[in-house]
């Protein structure tokens, strides 16, 4: 059975700082490529970081410079050094694991989180 677990959300002041973490199990953690996305209320799902499969890190627009990806395979962990936290960086933090990655569109993610809420206060 899959499961990946989110932790680490919380509640910060603008400036502040979060590590989320991501523990995956059920399946071959290695070789997926591993993302993190968040979901603000009314809002669309975007993708916020992604270590693929063969290395390479990506990272939005909006965090990038600000966040940090990365992941232990040893422990099938993932996790999201989130620093200089906005407001608008608040929304539910989802991770996502895609055996197959074709950029940020959710159907390519085989396996979903049940998230951790990030709120940053102004």
């Amino acid at each position: 059975q899959v499961q990946l677990v989110e932790s680490g959300g919380g509640s910060v002041q603008a400036g502040g700082s979060l590590r989320l973490s991501c523990i995956a199990s059920g399946y071959t953690y290695s070789t997926y490529s591993m993302a993190w996305f968040r979901q603000a209320p009314g809002k669309e799902r975007e993708g916020v970081a992604v270590i693929r499969s063969d290395g390479m890190l990506i990272y939005a627009d909006s965090v990038e410079g600000r966040f940090t990806i990365s992941q232990d395979n040893a422990k099938n962990t993932l996790y999201l050094e989130m620093n200089s936290l906005k407001p608008e960086d608040t929304a539910m933090y989802y991770c996502a694991a895609a055996e197959r990655w074709m950029g940020w569109v959710l159907f390519g993610y085989n396996y979903w989180g049940q998230g951790t809420q990030v709120t940053v206060s102004s």
